[in-house]
C-alpha cells in the first residue's frame, strides 16, 4: 500500500495518538506501506522551484516505481486524494484498489461556475499562509487548525499546530495551497478502472461533504461512505476512524488474509480473552483449572505464534484478527 504525500507531514514525527501512527500500526501489519513527504516539506528537499498538481503526480510516480511493486492499493487523503485518482487514471495496471479520504474534485479557483464569496474565502487562506504562518503567536494558523480539528482539544490543537510550523515553511505553504486551490480532477476520475472507496466525515469544515460526494460520483463504480464527525482528519479514538477501518478491511479483504496466516490453539485464544479482560495468570489458571505456570506458557506461545513482544501487543492483534472470538 503506497500512501499519496500530503503536506502536513513528516515521517520523522509520528506521535501516537494521531493518524499517521495509526495508519502505520494498522496496515503495516498487513501490507508493505509506504509513505513520503511530498516536495517542500518533511524530511524532503525544502526548496524546490516545482510546487505544483503535477510534480506532485510525477513524484507519486517516482515513489511507485522505487517501492517495487509492480501492483498495490493506493491511499490519497484529503489533497492527496486528487493525486491519487490522477495516478490511477495514468497507470490502471498498477493500482489494484482506490482509498480517498476527504478528498474533492475541484477546488476553490477551479471550479467551473465559481462562486465570488466562495474565491474569496479562497484569496482569504492564501492571505492567512502567506502573512501569518512562520509567526511566532498561532493565531493566523489557528484559522487553518479550527478547520481542520474542530472537534480537537487544546492539547491536539497545539500539536497540530507545532507541525504545521515544522512541515512547511510560510513560502511553501502558500504555493501548495495555491497549487491544491487550482487542483481539477473532473477528466481522470472518469477514467479511474479499479475498485474504488471514497470516505467523507458528515461535518467536514475544511472541504464539504458534497464535495466528496461528488468525487465518488465522477469516479465509475466507486462506493461512497459517510463517516460521523467534523474533523477533517480523524483522531484513531473517534467513531470515523473505526468506520472508516472496518471498510477499508473489507474492501482489501485484509483481515480474512491476516487470519489465515496467523494460527492460535483454542487453548492459547482461551487464555488471551482472560489476559484482554485484564485477569492475572492465577485468576485465570483459578478459572481453567490450571497452573498459573501452565498459563504462562500458554501465553508465551500466543507470543510468539502472533509475532509480538508484549501481551498488550498480542492482545490487540489477535482482536485485531478476530481471534479472541469465542
Amino acid at each position: 500500500m503506497i500512501k499519496a504525500a500530503t503536506w502536513l507531514t513528516h515521517i520523522e514525527q509520528t506521535p501516537p495518538g494521531t493518524i499517521h501512527s495509526a495508519l502505520i500500526e494498522e496496515f503495516g501489519r498487513t501490507h508493505t506501506y509506504v509513505e513520503y513527504d511530498t516536495r517542500g516539506c518533511g524530511l524532503s528537499q525544502r526548496k524546490v522551484d516545482d510546487i505544483s498538481f503535477n510534480a506532485w503526480v510525477r513524484d507519486l510516480e517516482a515513489v511507485a516505481d522505487a517501492s517495487g511493486h509492480e501492483r498495490f492499493a493506493l491511499l490519497g487523503f484529503t489533497c492527496a486524494a486528487g493525486v491519487a485518482v490522477e495516478y490511477a487514471a495514468r497507470h490502471p495496471d498498477r493500482v489494484s484498489h482506490l482509498i480517498l479520504f476527504g478528498g474533492f474534485a475541484t477546488s476553490y479557483h477551479s471550479t467551473s461556475h465559481p462562486d465570488p464569496a466562495v474565491s474569496r474565502e479562497g484569496d482569504l487562506m492564501l492571505e492567512l499562509a502567506e502573512v501569518g504562518w512562520g509567526c511566532s503567536s498561532p493565531a493566523f494558523r489557528q484559522v487553518f487548525v479550527s478547520r481542520f480539528l474542530p472537534q480537537a482539544s487544546q492539547a491536539q490543537w497545539e500539536t497540530f499546530d507545532k507541525l504545521q510550523r515544522e512541515t512547511a515553511t510560510p513560502d511553501v505553504a502558500a504555493r501548495y495551497l495555491r497549487a491544491m486551490y487550482s487542483m481539477n480532477v473532473k477528466e481522470a476520475a472518469a477514467g479511474v478502472r479499479c475498485p474504488t472507496l471514497v470516505f467523507h466525515p458528515k461535518d467536514d469544515q475544511m472541504v464539504k461533504f458534497d464535495q466528496g460526494k461528488r468525487l465518488a460520483s465522477l469516479i465509475p463504480g466507486a462506493r461512497f461512505v459517510p463517516l460521523e464527525g467534523r474533523n477533517h482528519i480523524p483522531f484513531p479514538d473517534e467513531p470515523a476512524w473505526i468506520g472508516f477501518l472496518q471498510e477499508v478491511r473489507r474492501f482489501l479483504g485484509a483481515s480474512d488474509a491476516a487470519s489465515s496466516r496467523v494460527r492460535l490453539t483454542p487453548r492459547q485464544s482461551e487464555v488471551l480473552r482472560y489476559v484482554a479482560s485484564g485477569q492475572t495468570d492465577k485468576q485465570i489458571a483459578h478459572a481453567l483449572s490450571l497452573s498459573p505456570r501452565t498459563v504462562e506458557m500458554h501465553v508465551a506461545g500466543a507470543i510468539k505464534a502472533l509475532g509480538c513482544k508484549t501481551r498488550a501487543e498480542a492482545t490487540h492483534r489477535a482482536a485485531h484478527h478476530r481471534l479472541l472470538d469465542a
